[in-house]
C-alpha cells in the first residue's frame, strides 16, 4: 500500500505543512506529543492563519520516530477511538525530526535559532536525570555533559541552547511532574551552577508550569491497519487517543508563542489546582489500576476498571484519600471528574496496557500517591486505599521479574530474598529515593502497608 506523505494526501492537512516555518522546539518526539501539543499547535494556527509555529521535533533514544516520520514528510496520524466508530485526522504541524545521539549540535543549534521561541518537553519523569528536589550531579550524562561533549541530556541541551541565544526563551514542561515548570527551572539552575558561568538570558527565560491531559495507548499493528483502512494510505506514525484533550498552561511567556488558547488550551495565572487533581486524582488512579489489575492478570486498564472491586477502589482512592487534599479551581467539579476519570479508563477501544502505565514507579509514586499519603497523615488521617495503591507497587516490584524502571535494579536488589510482608515494605521503605523519613518512620502508613500487602500476597 502507497505509504502517506506530501505526494500521498487522502486527508489534507488543516494546515499546509509546505507553508510553515519552525517556531518550536519540542523535546521528546514521541505519541503523546504527537497526539497532544502537536494537535493543539495545529488547531492554533488554523484559528489564527499564523504560519510560524512549524515544530521541530527532537527524539531523544532512539531513530524509530524520525525513521517513520521522515518517508510521510513530518505527517502522521492520530486515530481516535471513542464510544462510536473511530476516526483519523492527518496532522501536518511537524516539520523536522531530529535524532539527538545522532546529531546532538543539531538539537543545540535548533534550541539556539532566533526563530524559535518556544521549547516544549515530554520527556517523561526519568527523563529529568533528578534526585529528591534538585539535578542528580552524579549521573554519568550529566557529568559528561558538564565535561563538555555535545549534550545529551535534556537538561544539557536546554542549557546549551539557552547560553547561545541573544533572546530569552519560554521553555514549557509538560510531564506530569509537580510545578514541573519551576522545577525544570530548579535544573538548569543547577546545571548552571555546575558549569560555574550562568548566560546573561537565562534571568529573562520563562519557564511556565503547565498541565496535560489525554489517554494515548501504545500504537499496535491492528491501528496501523485500521489507519490504512480509513485513509487509504499506510501510516506508519499513526498514534492512537481518546477523544478527550486538555492542556493547561500558566500565562508567563518570554516572547512570541502560539495562541494555544485559540486550539483548546487554558491559559491562568496558576496551574497548581488543575495539576493537583490530575496528578492525585487520574494519574494516582491510573497508577493502582495497572498495579492492582497486573497482579490479577489484566491486560489493559479498561479491564482493570470493569472489574468491580477495583472499581470501587478507584472511587475510594479518590474519594476518600483524594479529595479531602485537594483545593479544586474555579469550574472544576471534583465529584464529576472522578466520575469522567472511569468513564475514560473504561473505553473498550483503548487498549492502554497495565504493564505500560505501571513503568518507572520509583519517579511516578511521589508524585502521584505518596504526596496524597503525606497530606492525610498531617491531617491525622488514615490513607487506606492510597497505601494498598502503594502496596500493590511494592508486590509488583517484587513480583515482575523484568521490571521496566530507572531504578529497577536497586529495587531488585532490595527485595533479593524477601517473602514476608513486613520485610519487604521495610525494604522498599528503606530506598530513600522514594520515601522520605517522614513516610519511613510513620507507624501508621507502615502498618496499612503491612496489612495490604499481606493480603496481596495471600491472595496471589
Amino acid at each position: 500500500m502507497t505509504r502517506l506523505s506530501l505526494t500521498n494526501l487522502p486527508v489534507t492537512p488543516a494546515v499546509d505543512p509546505r507553508a510553515l516555518s519552525v517556531g518550536i522546539v519540542h523535546l521528546g518526539l514521541g505519541a503523546f506529543h504527537r497526539a497532544h501539543q502537536a494537535v493543539v499547535t495545529e488547531q492554533a494556527m488554523v484559528a489564527t492563519g499564523e504560519t510560524r509555529w512549524g515544530i521541530a521535533g527532537v527524539s531523544q533514544r532512539s531513530a524509530t520516530v524520525r525513521d517513520q516520520l521522515a518517508p510521510q514528510d513530518g505527517l502522521y496520524s492520530v486515530l481516535e477511538r471513542g464510544l462510536g466508530d473511530p476516526t483519523v485526522q492527518v496532522i501536518g504541524s511537524i516539520r523536522d525530526v531530529l535524532t539527538a545521539p545522532e546529531d546532538p549540535d543539531a538539537v543545540v543549534a535548533r534550541i539556539a535559532d532566533p526563530a524559535v521561541t518556544v521549547v516544549t518537553l515530554t520527556v517523561t519523569e526519568k527523563g529529568y536525570r533528578a534526585t529528591g528536589t534538585g539535578l542528580n550531579l552524579d549521573d554519568p550524562e550529566i557529568q559528561a555533559d558538564l565535561t563538555g561533549r555535545p549534550p545529551r541530556t535534556v537538561v544539557g541541551q536546554l542549557a546549551a541552547g539557552i547560553a547561545r541565544r541573544d533572546e530569552p526563551l519560554t521553555i514549557v514542561s509538560c510531564d506530569n511532574l509537580v510545578a514541573n515548570g519551576p522545577f525544570l527551572r530548579k535544573l538548569v539552575t543547577d546545571y548552571f551552577d555546575a558549569l560555574g558561568k550562568v548566560p546573561e538570558t537565562f534571568e529573562a527565560t520563562r519557564f511556565p508550569a503547565s498541565m496535560v491531559d489525554r489517554i494515548v495507548p501504545a500504537t499496535t499493528e491492528d491501528d496501523r491497519a485500521e489507519a490504512a483502512r480509513l485513509l487509504g494510505v499506510r501510516d506508519e506514525a499513526v498514534v492512537v487517543a481518546e477523544p478527550f484533550l486538555q492542556w493547561v498552561i500558566e500565562n508567563d511567556f518570554a516572547g512570541d508563542r502560539p495562541a494555544w488558547e485559540r486550539g483548546g488550551a487554558v491559559l491562568t495565572a496558576d496551574v497548581a489546582p488543575w495539576e493537583q487533581a490530575k496528578l492525585r486524582m487520574l494519574n494516582a488512579t491510573h497508577s493502582m489500576l495497572a498495579y492492582l489489575g497486573a497482579l490479577r492478570g489484566y491486560e489493559t486498564i479498561a479491564e482493570a476498571v470493569r472489574d468491580d472491586e477495583l472499581s470501587r477502589l478507584s472511587q475510594a482512592l479518590m474519594t476518600d484519600d483524594v479529595v479531602p487534599t485537594l483545593t479544586p479551581p474555579d469550574g472544576l467539579d471534583l465529584a464529576a471528574y472522578g466520575a469522567s476519570v472511569l468513564e475514560r479508563f473504561a473505553n473498550p477501544a483503548l487498549k492502554h496496557r497495565t504493564r505500560q502505565v505501571a513503568m518507572d514507579g520509583s519517579v511516578k509514586l511521589p508524585v502521584r500517591m505518596l504526596g496524597t499519603v503525606r497530606d492525610r497523615l498531617a491531617a491525622g488521617a488514615e490513607p487506606r486505599t492510597i497505601s494498598l495503591a502503594v502496596a500493590a507497587w511494592m508486590v509488583y516490584v517484587l513480583r515482575t521479574p523484568d521490571l521496566d524502571d530507572p531504578q529497577a535494579d536497586k529495587l531488585k536488589a532490595a527485595v533479593a530474598g524477601v517473602s514476608e510482608p513486613a520485610k519487604l515494605v521495610d525494604a522498599l521503605l528503606a530506598v530513600d529515593s522514594i520515601f522520605t523519613p517522614d513516610l519511613r518512620d510513620s507507624t501508621v502508613f507502615r502498618e496499612l502497608l503491612v496489612e495490604h500487602v499481606s493480603s496481596l500476597l495471600a491472595g496471589s
